[in-house]
């Protein structure tokens, strides 16, 4: 998963995108209205952290460019302010949900893991494929009912794929959603961590749609 922090307190970002780096997210930081814009509308984000007091375009005037421009991602708005008109802004600007500061990290990490599960369309925080098993609120797998150990790579990979199982993802999305905006990306990278991840769950639950790009299934084959 790979999200937007739009941020202009460095020491809230840093401590923000280090938290979020912990749990595995990867994590793009502007610390502006105006890149945070660009980079809203030009790159694909599982979700946003946007405060509403940025410098250059304001966090409101930010969210409704990215509706405007029909950019649907989850947007959890950050900021001091905690009057009731304040939160009726941003919320008829779009936003998904609010977190007024300060905050704990620990509750916006949770947060964000809900808006973007709910945002796929799943209600259950439990998700199932096979006998592969997300907790998609906690951010754990389990196969066969123990649990399984992932590289941050591997986890952003299966849970996109889990979080869209059954639909054929692009690889040139899973790139996207996978890497932050700066990571030096070889033209293999995707295949070595789908490669790795058959030898964990078992080479059939993640199928290649030549073209296309790969798909979760609840195929089964032994691991390893």
């Amino acid at each position: 998963m790979r999200v937007l922090l739009v941020e202009d307190d460095t020491g809230l970002a840093s401590e923000i995108a280090a938290a979020l780096r912990a749990e595995n997210f990867a994590v793009d930081h502007a610390d502006n209205g105006v890149d945070g814009l660009h980079l809203g509308d030009t790159e694909l984000f599982d979700a946003a952290v946007l405060d509403l007091g940025l410098p250059g375009l304001g966090g409101i005037e930010v969210l409704r460019g990215w509706r405007e421009a029909k950019r649907d991602l989850p947007v959890l708005i950050l900021t001091a302010r905690d009057g009731w008109s304040d939160k009726v802004q941003g919320f008829k600007a779009g936003a998904d949900d609010y977190l007024v500061k300060p905050f704990r990290v620990e509750e916006l990490v949770m947060r964000l893991r809900a808006l973007v599960r709910r945002a796929r369309g799943h209600a259950d925080a439990r998700l199932a494929c096979g006998s592969l098993v997300f907790d998609a609120q906690v951010g754990t797998f389990e196969r066969d009912g123990l649990p399984l150990k992932l590289t941050a790579l591997e986890w952003r990979v299966l849970s996109c794929l889990m979080l869209r199982k059954e639909i054929v993802v692009p690889r040139a999305d899973l790139i996207e959603r996978v890497y932050e905006g700066d990571a030096e990306v070889d033209s293999n990278s995707v295949e070595v961590i789908i490669a790795r991840l058959r030898r964990k769950i078992g080479h059939a639950m993640i199928e290649t749609v030549r073209g296309l790009g790969y798909r979760l299934t609840a195929g089964e084959a032994a691991a390893g």
